[in-house]
């Protein structure tokens, strides 16, 4: 048992990436799920956020509650990672956005990076890395090994769907950075099967084509 995975069973979660993977859910359903689960799965992920008390007053009286100590990061990885955004952002509107940018050589595998846009210095504490698919991990350890060069100190991961494959590697390159996902899939496809290498299986396809409308969704 990996004890960095953190694979959701609610209700609801279940529900909505049945939804998700459906082959008939059209680009703009495909989005509303995407910020949906995200929300979720945010959730999930941050229950052990710092807080700190802070006095407040009702309309009847003085009261004592608390608001979050730490500074939340979202690092969605381009492209597909955007979607999530908006789902995080309706639980902590305050967080904010930084933007890495890889794409996964088709050859390789390997991810190529092709934009940065963090600051100089570290302006959050806990860094939310999002990507609604764990594939192989490349992109995913490559963006952790960005954000630890850039001084990040607590960071995790929350994706939509996650192969062994990359959660293992995830795993071994970071041992430090938990992971959230809706599910767990079987594997990753292989050069044995009549479909693109080192796509999740069952998963949903392209994450990126179908939620924005490009590419073939047969």
């Amino acid at each position: 048992m990996n004890q960095n995975l953190f694979v959701s069973t609610h209700p609801l979660v279940l529900h909505k990436i049945t939804k998700l993977r459906d082959r008939e859910t059209d680009p703009k359903k495909f989005r509303e799920l995407v910020r949906e689960l995200a929300a979720l799965l945010g959730y999930e992920a941050t229950q052990d956020l710092l807080t700190q008390p802070l006095a407040v007053q009702t309309p009847l009286a003085p009261t004592t509650g608390v608001e979050l100590k730490e500074r939340i990061g979202l690092i969605p990885i381009l492209r597909a990672g955007l979607g999530m955004v908006e789902g995080i952002w309706t639980l902590m509107p305050g967080a904010e956005v930084w933007h890495i940018g890889l794409y996964r050589d088709e050859k390789t595998l390997q991810p190529v990076q092709y934009y940065n846009k963090l600051p100089n210095v570290p302006t959050v504490t806990v860094c939310l890395i999002l990507d609604p698919m764990l594939a192989t991990g490349g992109s995913a350890i490559a963006t952790i090994d960005i954000l630890k060069k850039w001084g990040a100190k607590k960071i995790k991961f929350v994706g939509l769907i996650g192969a062994p494959e990359g959660v293992n590697s995830l795993s071994e390159a970071h041992p430090d950075v938990p992971i959230y996902l809706a599910a767990l899939d079987e594997r990753l496809t292989g050069s044995g099967d009549p479909w693109p290498t080192g796509y999740i299986m069952p998963g949903l396809g392209d994450a990126g084509d179908r939620q924005f409308g490009t590419g073939n969704r047969e």
